[in-house]
């Protein structure tokens, strides 16, 4: 009986993938964990234990990640990629890891990432794609993501960000975004109003940081007032003008641009901040103060004239009612007659 034992174990041992530990790896039961990490591989190892939930292989010289490399490790939940030379992920790499939660692809040459690379993590927690060569973020659709909480994408060659693509994440709570080539124009006007929606609900992020135009660079998105964006207005939604709608009014399908239409359009694509403009308020009362000042004005000159005319008109008047009271009070002259008046006086 203990021979048969002892054999059976022999046969289990020699198994390919029953238990083996590739070599340069070393492997721990207990945690159930593969570290890989500073041995120089160039692709993924082929035989690990079909057990492994943890695995490292930083620091190596792997290039890509072929499709469903890690087929043979369903119960994967943390997968560490960063510092090597993956600079594409085939659409199925990560096909059968339904249980995976942190994956790390920091430190990489990624210059872009399928749609589909991630639709078969279903339990991805945490997605670290900072230090690459990134320029636009996927589009996640559906339940992709669904369960995502930490992204992070710091120092990539971003410049605008769909705000379609952050809403489809509905459990992301933390966003880093800093490092990045973002062109604070008009196109990152949807990205400012998502992010400003998303701090308020609580979410964390370290800020975008504008890299152009110069007078925006090294300031931070969220700061820039929103009258500077009174001329990107027209190209809010996807490009297209804003159609008000009214209370109680249908809503009816916008009218499709004509040739010229698309050609200003086009032009306005790359809009730049114009010097900045007075707010609607400000010109206001800037004009009331001036017509106030020059009916005030208009009135104190009417006041003075009415004022010099009045004194002239009561000297003259004066001067009329003077004479003939010191004409009346004069001694008499020698010869001359003497009225009624006078001579009952006398």
């Amino acid at each position: 009986m203990k021979g048969d034992l002892l054999w059976l174990s022999s046969v289990l041992l020699l198994l390919p993938g029953a238990g083996s530990c590739p070599e340069k790896c070393l492997c721990h039961t207990s945690s159930k964990s593969v570290d890989c990490s500073r041995q120089g591989l160039r692709e993924i190892p082929s035989e690990l234990p079909p057990r492994t939930q943890i695995l490292h292989l930083q620091h190596n010289h792997i290039g890509d990640v072929p499709t469903s490399a890690f087929s043979r490790t369903p119960l994967l939940r943390t997968l560490d990629l960063s510092h090597n030379a993956i600079f594409t992920l085939a659409p199925g790499a990560f096909l059968g890891l339904a249980h995976l939660q942190v994956l790390n692809l920091t430190q990489n040459s990624l210059h872009s990432l399928e749609s589909k690379v991630f639709q078969s993590l279903p339990q991805l927690q945490e997605l670290d794609l900072s230090f690459n060569n990134i320029q636009e973020l996927p589009e996640f659709k559906g339940d992709t993501l669904s369960h995502l909480t930490r992204l992070a994408v710091q120092k990539n060659q971003l410049q605008q960000v769909h705000r379609a693509h952050l809403a489809s994440l509905p459990s992301l709570r933390a966003l880093f975004f800093k490092d990045n080539l973002w062109k604070c124009n008009c196109h990152l006007l949807d990205l400012k109003l998502w992010l400003e929606s998303f701090v308020y609900k609580g979410g964390i992020t370290d800020g975008v940081i504008c890299s152009s135009p110069d007078i925006w660079k090294g300031k931070d998105l969220l700061k820039i007032p929103y009258e500077l964006y009174n001329t990107c207005l027209p190209l809010l939604g996807k490009g297209g003008p804003i159609q008000p709608q009214l209370p109680g009014t249908a809503q009816q399908d916008p009218p499709q641009p004509s040739h010229a239409q698309e050609q200003v359009d086009q032009s306005r694509s790359d809009c730049e901040f114009k010097p900045k403009a007075r707010p609607v308020n400000l010109r206001h009362a800037i004009a009331t103060v001036v017509i106030t000042g020059v009916v005030c004005g208009i009135v104190c000159l009417m006041m003075l004239a009415a004022a010099i005319y009045g004194c002239t008109y009561a000297a003259i008047m004066a001067k009329g009612h003077g004479e003939p009271l010191s004409h009346i009070n004069e001694p008499g002259r020698p010869g001359e007659e003497r009225g009624p008046l006078s001579a009952s006086l006398a």
